[in-house]
């Protein structure tokens, strides 16, 4: 590639925004060049549309953009519809998604944290090295439905771990059965004026609306073969817990054929990341196994591979399911947010499902 592709981002302003820009910082192949927000935020430089009228700063992602960013005027979203942009990530809710990433995709590619067309039947949900094959379907997504361009979510941010932990399983084991309780990071929550800190402060919080039923859809898409879901059965409690970054996860699977602690270890390390080397943004590794019974820890391994790293630790049988259980932790605002599109969008650049320009 001569020259960066020009990518635009839309939400620029709000977390997921924030978290994509600080992942595209100083970008070898991507450049930000049109940022959209809220009418609010709607003709001023980005660096005003990030400021309070007390001076306050509302940065609040890990990390800054690239300076020239700042100086970038902040357009609302109909005004980029036709911005000389090759690409486009959208960060935006699911009720503007629903309106919009059409109209971006009718011509250039569009790359998603927004769950709008996750459950489309023509709409991948993809994790690069996990499920690359289901990359075959935007080309039939194009055709369907007229666009030159695509939508290309990535999955929800408690699915990602799980996920890319039962993939190697999955391939040696066959996952037969799946239970999961998560303890969730509070900055998967956004911000919220103080009211969420109020709640989880010296707390647990046991429901998070619609997340447990994204969770036991998308790993089921995700692992199955393109347009027929995963057979096995996944059921979840997902609960919110006083943690800043880091979702951490309690996995029981019952498999079809013979698994114990060892050979789950070994399948898992074997999970390589051949098909994510040269990536700007990839890990050496995906998945890692720690021994340490006291790992993994929110604090401590949260940032493996620069966030981009999911760590399984506990491996033990389990004689309910038939089969083993673990704790897994991910990143949740790295590789199941503004990271993981980014690395999304590269791998769709190398294989040339983005148009590489000249």
């Amino acid at each position: 590639m001569s020259q960066p592709l020009r990518v635009g981002v839309l939400g620029a302003t709000g977390i997921a925004g924030q978290q994509v820009l600080a992942a595209l910082w100083r970008h070898p192949w991507f450049t930000v060049t049109a940022v959209g927000g809220s009418d609010r935020s709607a003709g001023k430089p980005f660096s005003d549309a990030l400021r309070e009228p007390s001076g306050a700063s509302r940065w609040f992602a890990d990390g800054r953009p690239d300076p020239a960013v700042f100086s970038l005027p902040c357009r609302r979203i109909d005004e980029l519809v036709d911005a000389p942009v090759d690409l486009v990530f959208s960060a935006v809710s699911k009720e503007i998604a629903l309106e919009w990433e059409p109209r971006f995709a009718e011509r250039i590619p569009v790359i998603s944290t927004a769950s709008a067309f996750r459950y489309e039947p023509d709409v991948p949900i993809l994790i690069p090295g996990v499920n690359d094959a289901h990359a075959e379907a935007l080309h039939d997504q194009r055709r369907k439905r007229g666009w030159r361009g695509f939508i290309a979510p990535i999955p929800n941010c408690t699915t990602t771990g799980l996920a890319v932990s039962l993939k190697p399983l999955h391939d040696a084991f066959g996952v037969r059965a799946v239970v999961m309780t998560s303890l969730q990071a509070v900055s998967g929550a956004g911000r919220n004026d103080g009211v969420l800190a109020l709640d989880v402060i010296d707390n647990v919080i046991p429901f998070i609306p619609g997340e447990e039923e994204k969770v036991e859809l998308e790993t089921r898409k995700i692992l199955g073969p393109w347009e027929e879901p995963a057979s096995f059965s996944v059921s979840c409690t997902c609960t919110r817990v006083n943690v800043q970054d880091g979702h951490t996860e309690t996995v029981f699977v019952g498999t079809e054929r013979p698994v114990n602690p060892t050979s789950a270890a070994a399948a898992m390390e074997r999970f390589g990341v051949d098909g994510l080397r040269g990536l700007p943004s990839a890990p050496d590794r995906l998945l890692r196994v720690d021994a340490d019974p006291f790992r993994p820890q929110p604090k401590r391994d949260r940032d493996a591979g620069d966030g981009m790293t999911v760590t399984v630790g506990r491996l033990r049988d389990e004689p309910v399911l038939n089969g083993v259980k673990y704790v897994v932790l991910s990143h949740n605002t790295k590789l199941g947010a503004g990271k993981g599109a980014v690395l999304l969008a590269e791998w769709l650049t190398r294989e040339s499902y983005v148009d590489r320009g000249p």
